[in-house]
């Protein structure tokens, strides 16, 4: 089988290139080819000898995202990809654009095993783990598309980066790499449902990304509902994990909160969170819902966010609720992976 050659740290690529019998700077020229420019083709590599990007090709795959699907929204310029992999599986990436600059959100499964009610990524469960390369590639194919330089990762696309953990850990070295993309760490987000052990994992690592934890309710019975995780690491031992997170990282946990009406968007659920999270360094993000039609979870009212987020605030939390991007073009995880699923498969909805 070929090597996954995107997969590689550069001194991982080196001992390749020396068993090869090549000189050792031509790992960086490879290096550079792979992660500063973005090839998806050993041919692109134009300072290599033919023979020896024909050497390449024979021993190594460069795993890359063919784009399916486009969708541009006409209301802030969100840019939503269907991307096809190797093997047929399909997943989705999300380009934003901020003041700072742009923003890509990455999968890392396709699909994902949680089994979280409001989310459309987890309706047809998870096909497999994506590989760092495949992350990678991800970020690497939206730039090459948009002509534009990504300077923020946020790993809240489809599956649970924690679901994948040693994968992810490669990404997120490979993309943090001075030789690569060289993005910082603390422009990174990693979103979570809540894996604990996995988060006392990357605790003791002390990676300076920021941590966003979903949780989206402030008990057992009312996040168990939502949650399947709930019911194997209850909320205590959640927040529990959180805080011993935040004692080793000395970095802000950002909570994700989403609203569904009716179900967990009271005062009375603003005022048992608020008493959850007391003393922890935290952000709480407030998310309206994103309204799929599988779920039956529907958007809080406007005014319902409003009181919710005012109590919250007039605890001392730092609060913020979620702008939402890409409404048009159904920017929400799972959705376009969802309707390709439905419309190849109609028994699949079943």
């Amino acid at each position: 089988m070929k090597k996954d050659i995107l997969s590689m740290t550069m001194a991982e690529l080196s001992d390749e290139i020396a068993e090869l019998g090549q000189p050792k700077y031509r790992a960086g020229q490879i290096y550079r080819w792979l992660h500063k420019v973005g090839v998806k083709d050993f041919s692109e590599m134009t300072d290599l000898p033919l023979s020896f990007r024909e050497i390449l090709n024979d021993n190594f795959v460069i795993f890359s995202c063919d784009i399916e699907k486009k969708l541009i929204s006409e209301y802030d310029s969100t840019v939503k990809y269907l991307f096809s992999l190797y093997d047929g599986e399909r997943i989705e990436t999300v380009v934003m654009k901020y003041k700072y600059g742009y923003t890509v959100c990455v999968s890392s499964q396709v699909g994902c095993r949680m089994g979280c009610r409001f989310c459309a990524s987890t309706l047809s469960g998870v096909e497999r783990n994506l590989f760092p390369s495949e992350i990678l590639s991800q970020i690497y194919a939206a730039e090459r598309d948009l002509g534009i330089r990504v300077s923020h990762v946020v790993m809240m696309g489809m599956g649970e980066p924690l679901d994948n953990y040693e994968n992810v850990l490669r990404f997120l070295s490979l993309i943090t790499d001075e030789y690569g993309k060289n993005i910082s760490m603390r422009h990174i987000s990693l979103s979570t449902c809540g894996i604990v052990p996995r988060i006392c994992d990357l605790a003791a690592l002390g990676l300076q990304l920021t941590l966003s934890v979903s949780l989206h309710a402030p008990n057992n019975e009312i996040r168990s509902a939502m949650m399947p995780v709930n019911r194997k690491w209850p909320v205590e031992e959640l927040i529990e994990a959180c805080r011993a997170y935040t004692e080793k990282t000395s970095r802000r946990i950002s909570f994700e909160y989403a609203l569904v009406a009716g179900q967990n968007d009271s005062p009375a659920c603003a005022k048992q969170l608020a008493g959850l999270l007391r003393g922890l360094l935290c952000h709480i993000n407030l998310i309206p819902v994103n309204e799929v039609r599988e779920t039956g979870c529907r958007e809080s009212s406007p005014e319902d966010v409003k009181k919710f987020s005012d109590i919250l605030s007039a605890k001392g939390y730092a609060v913020t609720v979620r702008r939402k991007l890409g409404s048009d073009i159904n920017a929400a995880c799972g959705q376009l992976r969802r309707n390709s699923i439905l419309t190849s498969n109609p028994d699949a909805g079943q």
